[in-house]
């Protein structure tokens, strides 16, 4: 099980926070820029779903595993302003939940937890550098 971790990064000159917590039934990740939970997105997938790391992911481009195609995104939480946004979080929610399972693989955790994730982020910032540096300060922290 996750214990508490987090950091505060400076992504794009915006202070970021991210928080991972660990719960017996499922993991809870916070993202934000502006001390807020933001957006609560609810990321499952069924526990005989295959994972691929992003190492042995050949398509990967980015170094990030594929998020699977099982990978069900349910809202908690508030909600975006616009079309693009809701796709964004869902994109990081997606991302996020998958970085976590693939860790939590690695480590033989055979319990696949849910994820839930809180998005909180400035709309001015570049969204692919900031995108790619949570990605990278996630996993530093799991």
């Amino acid at each position: 099980m996750l214990s508490i971790h987090s950091t505060s990064v400076e992504l794009e000159g915006v202070p970021t926070e991210i928080m991972v917590q660990g719960f017996a039934d499922r993991i809870l990740v916070l993202v934000t820029q502006l001390g807020k939970v933001g957006n609560l997105i609810q990321a499952s997938i069924p526990s005989t779903t295959p994972l691929l790391s992003a190492d042995l992911d050949e398509d990967s481009t980015n170094g990030l595993p594929a998020p699977p195609a099982a990978i069900q995104l349910t809202p908690l939480l508030g909600g975006a302003s616009s079309e693009h946004l809701q796709t964004l979080h869902s994109l990081y929610a997606a991302q996020i939940a998958t970085i976590i399972w693939v860790e939590e693989a690695k480590k033989m955790v055979v319990n696949r937890r849910s994820v839930v994730v809180g998005i909180a982020l400035h709309r001015d910032a570049d969204e692919r550098n900031t995108f790619h540096g949570v990605m990278n300060h996630l996993y530093r922290l799991v």
